[in-house]
């Protein structure tokens, strides 16, 4: 998916795909180019409306967090619903190791291909065991609850 092609004939979902894979901190703009106004957006931590919202969420990501980036693995589309499933890499602050986790999202498009609903799926338990001190706390209780 990496490689993906900026062709005009892209499904609406590979076009979406092709432009989080592209999105840094001073493109938030192109976000116009995918979500309907009223758009929301909903994820372990945040549920908002509207691209206003949707893009301040996307802005408070990069300010929070060093060298975000999605690397999308899969995209499916059936009617007016797509799944996209990705690996979002990152840094707690400059200098910090790279960490991943694996992630999937749920799209569901307007007529115009514009996305109207954005769910993301992730385990918040994954990034809590990024954070120092907090993550030997939450990777004790995982292991605790494993069977």
């Amino acid at each position: 998916m990496g490689a993906m092609d900026t062709d005009a004939t892209l499904s609406p979902l590979h076009r979406i795909a092709h432009l989080f894979e592209q999105l840094h901190a001073d493109r938030l703009d192109t976000l116009a180019q995918i979500y309907a106004p009223q758009a929301t957006f909903q994820d372990p931590f945040n549920r908002v409306q509207g691209l206003t919202a949707i893009t301040a969420q996307f802005a408070h990501m990069y300010a929070k967090l060093h060298a975000p980036r999605f690397v999308v693995k899969d995209v499916t589309m059936q009617g007016a619903v797509g799944w996209m499933v990705w690996d979002f890499h990152f840094a707690l602050r400059k200098g910090a190791p790279l960490r991943v986790i694996e992630g999937a999202t749920r799209f569901r498009l307007d007529a115009q291909g514009l996305v109207v609903d954005h769910r993301d799926y992730w385990d918040a338990c994954d990034f809590y065991a990024t954070v120092p001190v907090l993550g030997a706390v939450v990777r004790r209780l995982k292991r605790a609850a494993a069977a």
